[in-house]
This record gives C-alpha cells, structure tokens and sequence, in this order.
C-alpha cells in the first residue's frame, strides 16, 4: 500500500473507529464436495486477504454510498487512489452487493484506468453474473479490449458459469464458441472438461452428453470427462446411465479411478430412498457390491469411498449402525476425514443424541481434525427445532471465541431465523453484525428469513427498513417477500407506510438507470 495512501486513511480513523475489521477468511464445506472429487480447476479469483484499507472503504462505500446518485461521495470526498490489490479486495468485499460494487469498479474504471487489471474484471464479472446482469457483463469483455486488456480463459468461464446457473445453456456455449475470437492463447481440454463439469454440476447432464459428443473429436477424452458425466447422471438418479458410461470407458480401455467408483458409489447411495427398510439394506448391498469390483481391480477403497457409505446410515438415521460404521473404517487403517465426522455428527444431532455429538466433535479436534461451519449448522438445526435458544447461543459464541473455523452465511441464516422466531432482537443484532464483519454477506436469503420474520412478529418499522436496505444493496426481493410486506401492512392498516414504501422503490428504479447510464443495467421491478 503506498505511503500516501495509507496517511491519508489514517486521518478518516479517528471517524470510523466504529467501524469492524473484515479481517478473517471464509470458510465454507459441502458434504457433496467431498464425497465426489470429479471437481475441476475452478477459474482463480484471488481469496479474502485481511486488508485494513479495503475493509475501510467497503465500510465508508457500505454506510455512506447514496444509492440514488452516482458514486461521487466517499472516495473523490477523501481522494483515494486505489491500487490493484486494493480493487481487488474491496470488490469481494462488496460481493454481496452488486449495485455498489459495480459503482466502485465503474468510479475505479473511469478516475484510475491503470490500476483496473483482468482480476477486477474477472471479479466484477463473477458479482454481475450473480444478479444475471449478463449484457453489461459483454460491454465490460468489450471494453477490455480498448483498455488492452485481453480477456483470459478464466473471464469467459466465470461468465459461462453464471449463465449456465441461469438456466442459459445454450448462450453458455455460443460464449464457450466465442471465446477464441478474444482471448490470445487456444482453448484447452480443462476448459472443455469445465463447461461439462459445470452443466452436470446444474442438472444439465443432457445438455452435457450432447456437448461431450459433438465436440469429443477436438478434445482428448479421458477419465476425468467420463467422472464428471457419470457423476452428472448419478445426480439425476440416473445410475444405470452412469454404470452405462463406466462400462463405455472400460470398453474403450480408458481405465476407472478411485474418483469414478466414489462418482458411481454416492449416485446409488446418496439419492436413494431409504424408507422402508428393506430399501435401506438393498442400498447397502449395491455399495458393497462396488466395494467389490473396486478390490477386483486392484482399486482401495479411499476416505470418501468409506464416508459415502457412512453418510448413508447417517441419512436412515440410524446412530448406532453409523458409529459402528466409522470405528469399522478406524479399523481398516483409514483416517476419517472432516467429511466423515461431520456425517456422524448430523446422523446424532438429527436423533436427538446432542452429547455424543459434541464428544464426537471434541474428538475431532482432538485428532487434529478441523470442523467446519457445516459440522456447526448440524447442531443449530437440531437446536433451532428443539427452540433451544440458550445452548444454540452458547455454541455460537464459543465457536467464535476458539476461532476453529468462521461461521458460513448458512449458519447465519439459520440463527438470524431461529432468533427472530423467538423475538430475541437483540441476538438477531449481534449475528446479523457478525455476519457483515466477517464479509460473509448478507445475502438475499439473509434479507428474505429476517424480513419474513419480522413481518410474522408484526414489527412494521424494521421489517420495512431491511427491505429498503436490501433494495439499495442491490438485491431484487422475491415476489413471496412483496407480498407478504404488503398483506401484512395493509392488515395492520398502514396503507400510507406501504405507499410510501412503493414511492421509494420507484424512485430508485428511476435513479438506477440514470446512475448506470450506457449500460444496459435492469432496473428492479416486479
């Protein structure tokens, strides 16, 4: 960080003394992700990075941005001259909030063009793709050419994902067509396996399979596309179509992996019926008999093979047969892995057996093992449905004050939505608080359980104070939530608050325009 700018912030904290340190890295878990390892290499956007300077001018952008003009105050105000790194950080602050964030970039586009790089437009991309702002996202790969900057490989895959998470498949793969007509070195086979893995990944298996065939001539086929194919068609259900495409590959002396018999081993177990009992057992029996093709190919069953079938049990609820599993697995020399545990610990917590699961989780620590915020949410869901209130509290704060992992959105929402149901505000204040000083957002859902809860407990001012705020943050409220807002107030007989409520998002789809003007940036309506 220059010299200069660093002096010229030191004189605005003595004004934002108040103002939290987005200082710690997100952390987030998926069991899906463990369990099936046909992931491809992601397009790199750079991580959280503590940054005092951009947690300040995220903070000064967040409390002090007008949403009804352009981004002239705060930054041109205090004359900071940003650099790339700086850029960079303050974008994935600003996230979660894309009107602010595209008026930072655009402020930052127009007043220090040299200090805009193909990160910042990868970033900004990935934030507009989030709220489908996908014509504005083709002006900026436009506009990079006349800044000499050649878009990379990662922009167009960032954008493809967002349309393909859009339900825009097609248009994901006329910009796969078009991507050599911008960018400077070929397309590969990984971006090739990517938009495959991607499709899959979104439930378009079909889209995908049509794709691989008319294109498999200009790329290698390897294991990994068949992975990623079979692990598309076990998440449909579709095992027999992925038995189907494992045999293909064996046929065509494409040898399987480990990756391809866990793809085939979580499509038979993870999707399955598990009531009656019988179901349970006939599953039971298919994943053994994987087991025993793996071992008759000379393949060992690894950490996820083991967790896959542990998960299982843990979804019949069944905690006895799901800790015998795991002891099982100790005994075979597998280390369990965070995946593992956090499966037992969901299958004890959602039986009621709350102490086993927190010895469980003492023990993970204990084995040098981190838990994650998703082996946390296992607890605030069974505490959340048992109203329990005192304990989901307590683990909440000690899990903040060992620091073993920081709390995803997901476990915000879950406790904002819990608190607020037993109007305890002002633990709702101190999540919701958290929350923004972690950087983890809020989000549209945050916005949604919180303003749904409000409106449940009757409280007409706050409820309508989040709804303007998440208008102004740029997130466009589901239809749901209107007319919840406006059943609620015209029962409660404030028709003027409603009206003013209304006047004000007009005025805001009216500014936004003007705000953004030359670019085809949609204005908030339903």
């Amino acid at each position: 960080m220059a010299a200069s700018l660093t002096s010229r912030l030191n004189l605005l904290r003595t004004h934002h003394l108040h103002l939290p340190t987005i200082s710690r890295y997100l952390c987030s878990f998926s069991l899906n992700s463990s369990s099936t390892s046909t992931t491809t290499t992601k397009p790199s956007l750079p991580p959280l990075q503590p940054s005092h300077d951009a947690d300040l001018i995220s903070n000064i952008l967040i409390e002090h941005h007008n949403p009804f003009h352009a981004m002239e105050s705060s930054l041109q105000l205090y004359g900071i001259s940003p650099s790339s790194s700086l850029i960079h950080q303050t974008l994935i602050r600003l996230s979660h909030l894309s009107k602010i964030a595209f008026s930072f970039f655009s402020y930052s586009l127009t007043s220090y063009p040299s200090s805009v790089d193909i990160t910042s437009f990868n970033i900004i991309i990935d934030i507009l793709g989030k709220v489908r702002q996908f014509d504005v996202i083709w002006q900026l790969i436009l506009k990079m050419e006349t800044l000499n900057l050649k878009p990379q490989n990662s922009t167009f895959l960032i954008f493809i994902r967002r349309l393909i998470a859009a339900n825009f498949t097609r248009q994901a793969i006329r910009v796969f067509d078009d991507m050599p007509c911008f960018i400077e070195t070929e397309v590969c086979k990984d971006d090739y396996v990517y938009v495959i893995d991607t499709l899959c990944k979104y439930g378009y298996v079909k889209v995908a399979m049509e794709f691989f065939n008319k294109r498999k001539s200009q790329f290698e086929v390897c294991v990994k596309v068949y992975g990623v194919l079979i692990d598309g068609w076990c998440k449909l259900r579709r095992v027999d179509m992925g038995e189907k495409l494992l045999r293909e590959m064996i046929d065509k002396r494409i040898e399987p992996n480990v990756v391809c018999y866990n793809v085939l081993l979580n499509g038979i177990c993870r999707k399955s019926s598990l009531h009656p009992d019988d179901r349970f057992q006939r599953t039971i029996r298919a994943a053994d008999k994987v087991f025993d093709e793996m071992r008759e190919r000379g393949i060992e069953p690894d950490v996820t093979s083991y967790s896959i079938v542990l998960h299982v049990c843990s979804r019949a609820h069944k905690p006895d047969l799901t800790l015998d599993r795991l002891e099982m697995m100790k005994a075979k020399g597998v280390s369990p892995s965070v995946a593992t545990y956090t499966s037992v610990v969901k299958c004890l917590s959602s039986c009621g057996r709350v102490e086993e699961a927190e010895r469980l989780l003492n023990e993970m620590v204990d084995n040098g093992v981190t838990p994650t915020a998703a082996t946390y949410n296992c607890f605030f869901k069974e505490l959340r449905g048992r109203n329990d209130a005192e304990k989901a509290l307590s683990l909440y704060r000690r899990m903040k004050k060992e620091g073993l992992c920081v709390a995803s959105l997901h476990t915000y929402n879950i406790l904002v939505q819990m608190f607020v149901k037993l109007n305890k505000m002002e633990v709702v204040e101190e999540i919701w608080n958290d929350m923004k000083e972690a950087g983890a957002g809020p989000d549209l859902d945050s916005y949604t359980v919180l303003i749904h809860g409000l409106v449940e407990k009757e409280k007409w001012k706050e409820a309508c104070e989040y709804f303007v705020q998440m208008i102004e943050k740029g997130f466009l409220p589901q239809k749901i939530t209107f007319e919840m807002l406006y059943r609620g107030l015209i029962q409660a007989d404030k028709l003027r608050t409603w009206r003013r409520l209304k006047k004000k998002l007009e005025e805001e789809s009216i500014s936004f325009g003007s705000e953004f003007e030359g670019y085809h940036l949609q204005p908030y309506k339903r």
